[in-house]
């Protein structure tokens, strides 16, 4: 009888394990740096690949995504996008930690000890995302061509009302929009919403594509796919998003995607 007690014990514990690693979702930080001259994106680049990159390698994150928008984005020479993946808060504190010790920081001085009258950056923005339940973890995309031709769209979309974002969110996840993009190889990086951030309510994803003429190929399928058809015309997914914002970017030539 005992051994049964422990037997089923045993058994209970390894479901409950399993149902928690099944609940398990990934965080991200989102940064976006925006800079106005050659000059300031240089140092942030700087500071990011020697020192921002460095701490959190040490802080258990190991693919830090660093992406600029192109050419002909409207903010090209103006943002610099950073994605943290994170699988835990607490390390977000370890990075800032490790960030704080002079140390680290020895090898950034034009960064950190930069005057009052010639700031590396105009202004930091930081957004807390955690990820959607049907990809609960990022995804790190593989490409054979240059970094300079990879196209990384990131989308933020905005809802009217809390209510009406979160069936945004459903829309993604029991919708089947996240299963489409997955069907037609969007190769996305991330879904999730937004915790904390400028824009709320609102979420943001990731998609990612070998070159330009294959992001326009892919949302040109995927605006005449039936399956978007479909969904796009359900009554209970009307009006639920009232503002977009996109950039397309390429990789930093030191990203880690």
């Amino acid at each position: 009888m005992k051994c049964k007690l422990i037997l089923s014990y045993s058994i209970f514990v390894c479901i409950l394990c399993l149902s928690f690693q099944s609940l398990a979702r990934d965080y991200y930080q989102v940064k976006v740096y925006t800079i106005k001259n050659n000059s300031q994106e240089a140092r942030v680049d700087h500071y990011l690949k020697t020192t921002f990159k460095t701490a959190a390698n040490q802080a258990g994150i190991n693919e830090i995504g660093v992406f600029k928008p192109i050419e002909t984005d409207k903010d090209f020479g103006k943002k610099i996008f950073v994605f943290v993946p994170l699988k835990s808060l607490s390390q977000l504190e370890k990075i800032e930690q490790i960030l704080t010790n002079s140390a680290s920081q020895s090898s950034n001085c034009e960064y950190v000890n930069a005057p009052h009258d010639n700031p590396p950056f105009e202004r930091i923005e930081s957004t807390l995302l955690r990820a959607f339940s049907h990809m609960p973890e990022f995804h790190k995309p593989s490409f054979a061509t240059p970094k300079s031709e990879q196209i990384f769209e990131l989308r933020s979309y905005q809802g009217a009302t809390e209510k009406l974002y979160q069936k945004k969110v459903e829309m993604f996840n029991e919708g089947g929009e996240i299963a489409l993009f997955k069907k037609l190889d969007f190769n996305a990086v991330f879904y999730a919403e937004v915790l904390v951030g400028a824009h709320m309510p609102n979420l943001m994803y990731m998609t990612s594509f070998e070159n330009m003429e294959a992001n326009e190929k892919h949302w040109a399928t995927f605006r005449a796919h039936p399956d978007w058809e479909v969904l796009k015309n359900k009554k209970e997914y009307a009006n639920t998003v009232s503002h977009i914002d996109k950039w397309l970017c390429h990789p930093a030539s030191y990203s880690d995607f």
